[in-house]
């Protein structure tokens, strides 16, 4: 019985041997699993953000699949970016202000439908509000969305065709008229007073900012929360308020699927995403002004001071984006009529 161990072993080494001879000579022999790349298109103020949640990945997927991921970046506006992917830009996951401008890449083939669905929180993987920034000590006495409609206060924001913080301060703007106004007449005549009060609209966010920063024109400027705090992390000291009647700037995030289909990397791709949603990257989006999605809690040197919104609407209660965008934004829509009616 011994010897048919014994005997069993050897052959069972010589076995071995043989095999890893073949395999030499064959020169078969085993590889780490091939490095892979993405690419994410994202809007600008993301940047510092993914600055920091991008290594903790890589480094999390090396150690667990022994696999170098190299993560490709864009950042722009939004409108810029939902441009560049439908014209080709290789993005694997798109990072926009808003749902529109996703959708727009979906009506292009490039998103499956249904894509709201396939992430926690429908989606929404960082969100602000909007806030108006004030001159120092504010001399305007500028607390809320009426005070924009005084004669004697000028006004600085982007124009709602060309930027998304524009669209999301109309919706905020016709949300306080609705508080206080039934008749959308009267919503219409309040918020042609506030844009008549405007010298000139912006081509998008950052110009607004500069023109009320830099070039030191207006009395007020509305923009994103995200943007106001991350100036002051700058080293900007800004007055601004938050109105406690608001809307909750949702910023989404998808996979491209026929970019992902062609370039073979959906594991790798949709375990990314999934990072993004817990409270370690969270608390880096919360760094840079975004309200978390999820509880960052445990990370109390991250958490911002966000002051409470009493009255917090989403696009939902408009309707969604695309009832939205037929009222107000279309050629010809609400947005066109209160500019003719401010020029005649």
């Amino acid at each position: 019985m011994l010897k048919r161990f014994i005997y069993l072993i050897l052959v069972g080494m010589s076995l071995i041997i043989v095999v890893t001879a073949h395999n030499f000579e064959t020169g078969i022999v085993a590889k780490p699993p091939k490095n892979v790349e993405l690419t994410l298109a994202s809007f600008v103020v993301t940047r510092n953000a993914y600055k920091a949640i991008i290594p903790k990945f890589t480094q999390k997927w090396y150690k667990e699949h022994n696999q170098i991921v190299h993560i490709n970046q864009s950042y722009s506006s939004s409108g810029a970016q939902t441009r560049a992917v439908i014209d080709g830009l290789p993005a694997d996951i798109v990072h926009l202000a808003m749902a529109l401008d996703t959708k727009k890449i979906e009506q292009n083939g490039l998103i499956a439908s249904g894509w709201e669905s396939r992430l926690p929180n429908n989606s929404i993987v960082s969100k602000s509000v909007v806030a108006l920034v004030t001159r120092k000590d504010n001399p305007r006495k500028i607390n809320d969305w009426p005070d924009l409609a005084n004669h004697d206060v000028q006004i600085i924001t982007a124009h709602p065709k060309t930027s998304g913080v524009a669209r999301w301060s109309f919706l905020a703007l016709w949300n306080a008229g609705m508080k206080s106004e039934k008749n959308e007449a009267k919503i219409t005549d309040y918020i042609a007073k506030v844009y008549s009060n405007a010298p000139i609209l912006s081509r998008d966010a950052r110009d607004a900012t500069e023109t009320f920063l830099k070039q030191g024109q207006g009395d007020a400027l509305i923009n994103y929360e995200h943007e106001v705090i991350l100036a002051q992390q700058k080293g900007l000291h800004l007055n601004y308020v938050i109105p406690d009647i608001n809307v909750s700037i949702d910023n989404p995030i998808t996979i491209v699927d026929k970019n992902v289909d062609r370039h073979g990397n959906r594991e790798v791709v949709e375990a990314f995403i999934q990072q993004l949603f817990t409270p370690e990257a969270q608390a880096e989006f919360a760094k840079v002004g975004f309200r978390p999605v999820v509880d960052i809690k445990g990370f109390k040197k991250s958490i911002v001071k966000y002051p409470p919104v009493k009255n917090l609407n989403q696009v939902s209660d408009f309707g969604g984006w695309n009832k939205v965008q037929t009222k107000f934004f279309a050629n010809g829509a609400m947005f066109d009529q209160i500019q003719n009616q401010i020029n005649h």
